[in-house]
């Protein structure tokens, strides 16, 4: 389904490349032309580093077109939970890494003159029963040295107990953004990676070869080493874009089980929410009971777009930005954004371009993959463990398609997106067995599937 995003920018084209590049070798591979690898290639390009990107599909293909764009510092009750599991030094570098990839979009929008809609707005943080809750976050958020404020005054379609605001964040069109950058860079889109051997990156095209490499492929599709697997799951959730409702100032995400998430974007409201594990299937269709929630909140609304993100979730709430592993010195990754890819990707193109060029990043060690907390990690690693296993389960005697190709687990119909979908680890594939969604690496195998109607 076509994104809001989609809709507006014009046809993404990369910087002109000679094909006969192929055989050269490079300073930096980056895996993946969403916003992160475009970001993460621009920052190096910059930096004097020769940088290819290798695209599966197109660019903005994957995640990056399925976005609300928001840029923020404010990702939920983030910073009193950091504060218990890591520390407030830590907490205070999680959101100085956030505020400056804030204020580098604002710099390269200037320097480019790029129209994409770009504003700074107040962000907002709401419950509607949970106001201690709130509270607790504001107090955090000031100890780490944000300017964040109570209220209990919005402009959201029903009353709240209070509201937590975080001024000057920001929004966004992505997509037009991403096009005048992406025009900066050489990409090779339609490249499949098949694997990495060394300094060597196997393709469906060509064996491409460089100092330096970048997985910034959404979900890391090595298994090992770094056994990112292990270390985190995949979400999904839904956004409807709206016309004909009231317009609304700033960025709202509720805090509440059943929270909503609200945005302006030009004429259309963004309205997200029904959120769930990816391959956890739910009697009440996502996007029936947005729409639902819709026309209760405004009812002369009508439906302009619809789509769906899917987003890694670490165990212990902060991105792997970094070294692939210890093991591999010259490999790096970015991953495990949570619903916060826009803000994420500009953080680890700033630490990845410090730590290939060899210099130390202030943030650095936070988002550091070989960062090693059990006490945190370990209750959602054992829930994580828990549903592999039964989707391993699941896969001996499997329904439908069979077992993902990732790991052997069990697929689930998703009837809201026509998918098959991994609830081990979050691969997708369409109706017909096609990958849509890694950390699978190739499609299903001899797939003899009737379309789940009765679901």
């Amino acid at each position: 389904m076509k994104s809001l995003w989609r809709a507006q920018e014009e046809k993404m084209e990369a910087g002109p490349i000679d094909l006969t590049l192929k055989k050269v070798h490079w300073d930096v591979i980056v895996i993946g032309a969403g916003m992160a690898g475009i970001l993460i290639a621009y920052q190096l390009k910059e930096q004097g580093r020769r940088v290819l990107v290798l695209e599966a599909n197109t660019i903005a293909s994957g995640q990056t077109e399925r976005t609300t764009a928001k840029i923020t510092s404010q990702h939920g009750c983030k910073y009193s939970s950091l504060i218990k599991k890591v520390g407030k030094e830590k907490a205070r570098l999680y959101a100085q890494a956030n505020e400056a990839a804030i204020k580098e979009y604002e710099r390269l929008i200037k320097k480019y003159k790029i129209d994409c809609q770009f504003e700074r707005v107040t962000a907002y943080l709401y419950s509607r029963k949970e106001e201690e809750k709130l509270r607790n976050e504001i107090r955090a958020a000031k100890e780490v040295g944000i300017d964040a404020f109570f209220t209990k005054e919005t402009q959201l379609p029903f009353p709240v107990v209070g509201a937590v605001g975080f001024r000057h964040q920001a929004q966004f069109s992505p997509l037009i953004f991403l096009q005048y950058i992406a025009a900066q860079l050489e990409v090779l889109e339609h490249t499949k990676v098949i694997g990495i051997k060394d300094h060597q990156v196997m393709t469906n095209a060509s064996v491409f070869s460089a100092d330096k490499i970048v997985v910034a492929a959404h979900y890391p599709f090595l298994n090992i080493p770094g056994f990112y697997f292990l270390r985190q799951h995949q979400e999904r959730s839904y956004v409807l874009a709206l016309s004909g409702c009231e317009r609304i100032q700033g960025m709202y995400y509720g805090i509440d089980e059943d929270g909503l998430s609200f945005r302006q974007a030009g004429e259309h409201l963004l309205l997200g929410g029904s959120g769930h594990r990816t391959g956890i299937h739910h009697e009440k269709c996502a996007y029936e009971n947005l729409w639902q929630k819709a026309r209760k909140y405004y009812p002369e609304c009508r439906e302009a777009y619809r789509w769906s993100a899917q987003d890694c979730m670490p165990h212990d709430g902060i991105p792997f930005i970094g070294r692939y592993s210890y093991f591999t010195p010259d490999l790096y990754v970015a991953t495990g954004f949570q619903k916060w890819g826009m803000t994420s990707s500009m953080v680890a193109a700033m630490i990845l371009r410090d730590e290939i060029c060899e210099r130390e990043h202030p943030y650095g060690k936070v988002f550091s993959p070989q960062r090693m907390n059990v006490r945190v990690s370990i209750g959602n690693l054992l829930c994580d463990v828990g549903m592999s296993m039964e989707g391993l389960i699941k896969g001996i005697v499997p329904q439908g398609p069979g077992r993902c190709a990732h790991l052997g687990c069990g697929l689930t119909w998703n009837p809201d997106e026509n998918s098959w979908d991994c609830p081990c680890h979050g691969s997708r594939y369409d109706e017909n067995g096609r990958l849509l969604d890694n950390p699978s690496k190739r499609n299903l195998k001899n797939m003899k599937v009737e379309k789940k109607e009765e679901l």
